[in-house]
């Protein structure tokens, strides 16, 4: 049953060695050296005088993910359940409905075969996606990059 005694505090007490009883004499950091000292140890990465790993690899390099390109990407399954027959289907219709948030490019996926004609305008297009347009009696236009 519960009771009001019995309870456990919410937040553990900090441990406050050196100061007698069980922890008294080194205070629970050994013999002597760096560490046993009062604002001793050494700083992180330091490898007791050897050359620390970060300085002995090298920083030198090309790395290209500045030149990354980030697609939209959206599947056909949204596109059926969010439009109706006919529709013009392009970035400014996606961002209007909250399907797609951020810019960048636009890449539509085929996972699902399409009952209505869409016109779609993206950048890109599955092998699938663009067949199930196509299959439905649809238009796949893709957008030139500038």
């Amino acid at each position: 049953m519960f009771q009001l005694n019995n309870l456990s505090p919410l937040v553990k007490k900090r441990k406050r060695v050196g100061r007698g009883g069980k922890l008294g004499g080194t205070s629970g950091k050994g013999g002597k050296g760096q560490n046993a000292r009062s604002g001793g140890g050494v700083r992180i990465g330091f490898e007791g005088g050897q050359m620390p790993v970060t300085r002995r690899l090298p920083k030198r390099g090309f790395n290209n993910a500045r030149f990354k390109k980030v697609f939209n990407i959206i599947d056909t399954a949204k596109l059926e359940k969010y439009f109706d027959d006919g529709a013009v289907i392009n970035k400014v219709t996606l961002i209007e409905k909250g399907l797609v948030k951020r810019e960048g490019l636009l890449k539509i996926l085929g996972g699902f075969k399409l009952s209505k004609k869409f016109v779609i305008e993206a950048d890109s297009f599955s092998k699938s996606a663009e067949q199930f347009v196509k299959e439905a009696g649809g238009e796949v236009r893709f957008i030139k990059e500038s």
